[in-house]
């Protein structure tokens, strides 16, 4: 029997574990916010320690199952984020920078996540704060204000996208409410049963608000499957067949169109902070990870041309954080235009997009790996870069406001 023989393993083959999710990469290179007020920076700290200590360990596992992390939106009511700068009666004031600070963290952390707090808080919970009676503010928009009940915002058709103006879905005036028929999709919320915000037009051709509740007869959701993007988040197919709205369901301020563009107009710019927040985290994982990661003998940080990619990253990234801090600025002095939001929408979520492919490409292999944050990030920011109005929309919008020529069909 011959002896066996063993032979030393190498030890360069072994990979290590990066640490991406790291809390050393500077990520203000301008200082842009170093003079945010006392409250603003305390919204922020409070976004960070919930996107670390509740998002940070089942982030990963959530996008990859396609699964809902429902328990996260009672969480965010204790912890008071789902506001999305609104300040109703006896809670404490939330600033649109401290908004839009909130949007960024939870976003950096998980863009599901963020958007979990952009439809619930900054679409449904908008609705009803500001086209709502007192009762119905009362008995749908504080329990979402809490996490208790979730909200959707059905306004999307499979039909009607971009051109939302010209929603097909009808509310038909009956005794003691309305019925309602047609089809959205793409709504946030739209499955898990809770409310949704839901816009048709009425006999007169007005577009109305009715508050519909997920369990009542006619109304269909089916989530839809096969998601690329902001997969812990369900988006649904609706389908509504004669589904009756009482009276005391339907929003009295919602009687137009231009209600509706107000509580999209309101959200524009947080869009923008959430694409800063994916970039954000993109840029400080690409960091991390080039100064962890070592080829020929040497970290990637040591090459000139890691440096100079890096380099246009913090760049690209400073910009956009000027960009959303400016024309916050704007919004709460009263100034911000229609144009000016798209601009923002416009310039951040290309931006991110540019950083976020750049970094996944830095990461060679592993940035396919949705485990290493900066794959899920990469994909999630498709979506931002779509929603809320397409690239398009908003390039047409801005030059509409430029050339005083409006080229919309």
């Amino acid at each position: 029997m011959t002896q066996e023989t063993t032979y030393e393993f190498p030890t360069g083959v072994t990979e290590p574990d990066y640490e991406l999710w790291t809390t050393d990469v500077e990520i203000d290179p301008t200082g842009v916010f170093e003079d945010l007020e006392p409250e603003d920076r305390a919204w922020w700290d409070k976004a960070r320690a919930f996107t670390l200590d509740e998002v940070r360990p089942v982030a990963h596992e959530y996008w990859e199952t396609a699964d809902y992390p429902l328990h996260l939106v009672k969480k965010l009511g204790d912890a008071d984020l789902l506001r999305d700068g609104q300040t109703p009666k006896g809670y404490a004031p939330m600033s649109a920078m401290a908004a839009g600070l909130v949007n960024m963290e939870l976003h950096r952390g998980d863009g599901s996540v963020g958007t979990i707090v952009g439809v619930q808080a900054g679409l449904a919970l908008r609705s009803i704060l500001q086209c709502g009676s007192p009762e119905q503010i009362e008995k749908f928009g504080v329990p979402m204000l809490r996490g208790e009940l979730p909200g959707a915002f059905a306004l999307t058709e499979p039909t009607h996208g971009s051109d939302s103006v010209s929603l097909e879905t009808r509310a038909t005036r009956v005794e003691g409410g309305y019925v309602l028929n047609g089809e959205k999709k793409w709504i946030g919320n739209g499955s898990v049963g809770g409310i949704s915000v839901v816009w048709a037009r009425d006999d007169e051709g007005k577009v109305r608000g009715l508050l519909v509740d997920q369990q009542s007869a006619g109304y269909t959701a089916t989530t839809i499957k096969n998601k690329l993007s902001l997969r812990a988040i369900w988006q649904a197919h609706i389908r509504l067949e004669n589904v009756f709205v009482p009276d005391e369901m339907v929003l009295p301020g919602a009687n137009s169109f231009k209600d509706t563009a107000a509580v999209l107009f309101a959200t524009r710019l947080g869009v923008a902070w959430a694409a800063v927040g994916h970039a954000t985290a993109c840029y400080e994982s690409a960091v991390a990870y080039a100064k962890q990661r070592v080829q020929f003998g040497r970290p990637l940080a040591a090459s000139q041309v890691v440096q100079e990619r890096l380099a246009r990253m913090q760049s690209e990234l400073a910009t956009i954080q000027l960009l959303a801090v400016q024309s916050t600025r704007r919004e709460m002095a009263g100034k911000l235009t229609g144009p000016a939001a798209s601009l923002a929408k416009y310039t951040a979520t290309r931006t991110a997009r540019s950083i976020a492919a750049n970094a996944r490409d830095l990461l060679g292999g592993n940035g396919i790996l949705t485990d290493n944050r900066v794959a899920r990030h990469f994909a999630d920011m498709e979506a931002l870069h779509t929603y809320e109005g397409t690239e398009t929309v908003q390039a047409l919008i801005m030059g509409r406001e430029i050339t005083g020529i409006s080229a919309f069909a």
